[in-house]
C-alpha cells in the first residue's frame, strides 16, 4: 500500500472508532438523529448508482417506501425475524425497481426524470387508496423493533449498532461496485452512451441493472427506518423528501463515491441548526440548491480540485517568473 492509501485507512478506521464510542458520549437524542444518519447514509449512497449511468431519478425515496411498507408487511403478517425482514424487503424493492424502470429505459435526460416521477406517485398512492392493505393516508403501525441474540433492538443503543453494521456491509459493496468493471460501465454508459453502444456494451440492460441496483440498497433502508419508527406513512416518502435527497448530492456531488457522503454530512448539519428556522427552511434550502447549481455544479468534492488548480497554477507562475533570474 502506498503512503497515501495508508493514510485513507487510518483515517476510516478512525471514523469507525469514533462511531463505536458515539453512543456513549452523546445523549440520547443525538444517538436518534445518528441513526437516521446512517440510514441516509445508504440511501444517499444508493441514488448514485443509477446517476451514474446519467439516470437521475425522482422516484428513489419511492422505492425506499417499498422496502418500509414491505417490512411492515412481513413483520405483522408472518413475524419473522428482522434478520429476514431487510433483506426480503431490499429484495422486493430491488424488484419493484427493474419492473418500473423497463418502460423507462426509452427515455433519456429529463423524460426519464419526470416518467420516474409520474410511476413513483402511482406506487405512493396506492399506499394511500388501499386502506386494507396499506393502511391508507394514516399508514401502517405497530411495526415490532426487532429482536437479535436476546437484545431487544427497541433500545436506541443496540439498534444503534445493528445499524452500524448493516451500513459498513452497504457501504462496503457499493464502493466496491463503483471500483469494478460494471461500475466502470455504468459511467462509460453516461459519458457516452452511442460509443457504449458501439463496443458491444447492452445500454439497456446496464441502465436496467444500476436502476434495480440502487432500489434494493434504498429498500435497506426503507427497511431500517420501518424498524426504528415501529410506523410508515406515505407522507414519509413524498416529493418532499425525494427535494431532500436530491439537496444532498447537489451539495455534495456525484463524481465520485464520497461526494454524496459530504453533502449528506454537511446538510445534516444544516437541518439540526436550521430547527428554530423551520418557516424558513424551505427558503434556505433552495438557496443552498441554487448557489450550488450555479456556483459549485461538481459540489463540495470539486472544491479541492479547484482550489489546487487555481493556487498551483499560480504557484507555477511565480517559480517560472522567480527561476529565469537565476537561469541569466
Amino acid at each position: 500500500m502506498t503512503r497515501m492509501n495508508w493514510t485513507f485507512a487510518l483515517f476510516l478506521a478512525a471514523v469507525l472508532a469514533g462511531a463505536c464510542a458515539a453512543p456513549y458520549v452523546v445523549g440520547p437524542y443525538t444517538v436518534e438523529i445518528l441513526i437516521i444518519f446512517m440510514i441516509n447514509l445508504i440511501l444517499v449512497c444508493s441514488y448514485r448508482i443509477p446517476a451514474m449511468t446519467g439516470d437521475w431519478t425522482l422516484s428513489h425515496v419511492v422505492m425506499m417506501g417499498v422496502g418500509a411498507y414491505t417490512t411492515a408487511l412481513i413483520s405483522q403478517h408472518l413475524e419473522l425475524s428482522i434478520l429476514l425482514t431487510i433483506p426480503l424487503s431490499a429484495v422486493v424493492a430491488g424488484i419493484v425497481g427493474y419492473i418500473i424502470v423497463l418502460p423507462m429505459i426509452r427515455t433519456r435526460g429529463f423524460g426519464f426524470f419526470i416518467a420516474s416521477f409520474a410511476i413513483g406517485e402511482f406506487v405512493r398512492l396506492t399506499w394511500v387508496k388501499f386502506r386494507d392493505v396499506f393502511g391508507g393516508p394514516r399508514g401502517m403501525i405497530g411495526i415490532p423493533n426487532g429482536e437479535l441474540f436476546g437484545i431487544d433492538l427497541f433500545f436506541a443503543t443496540p439498534y444503534y449498532f445493528f445499524v452500524l453494521v448493516i451500513v459498513v456491509i452497504c457501504l462496503t459493496v457499493m464502493y466496491r461496485l463503483d471500483k469494478s468493471r460494471i461500475g466502470s460501465t455504468f459511467v462509460a454508459i453516461y459519458k457516452d452512451e452511442e460509443l457504449a453502444e458501439a463496443i458491444g456494451i447492452n445500454v439497456p440492460h446496464y441502465r436496467a441493472l444500476a436502476f434495480a441496483t440502487g432500489t434494493f440498497f434504498a429498500g435497506i433502508a426503507g427497511a431500517l427506518l420501518a424498524h426504528r419508527l415501529g410506523a410508515v406513512d406515505p407522507k414519509n416518502f413524498d416529493i418532499n423528501t425525494m427535494v431532500y435527497l436530491i439537496i444532498w448530492i447537489v451539495v455534495g456531488g456525484s463524481a465520485t463515491f464520497w461526494g454524496p457522503i459530504i453533502g449528506l454530512i454537511v446538510m445534516t448539519f444544516a437541518f439540526e441548526w436550521s430547527r428554530p428556522l423551520l418557516e424558513w427552511r424551505p427558503l434556505l434550502f433552495g438557496g443552498v440548491l441554487i448557489f450550488f447549481l450555479v456556483f459549485l455544479p461538481g459540489g463540495l468534492e470539486s472544491l479541492w480540485g479547484k482550489i489546487r488548480d487555481r493556487f498551483g497554477s499560480r504557484g507555477g507562475g511565480n517559480a517560472a517568473t522567480t527561476s529565469a533570474p537565476a537561469g541569466e
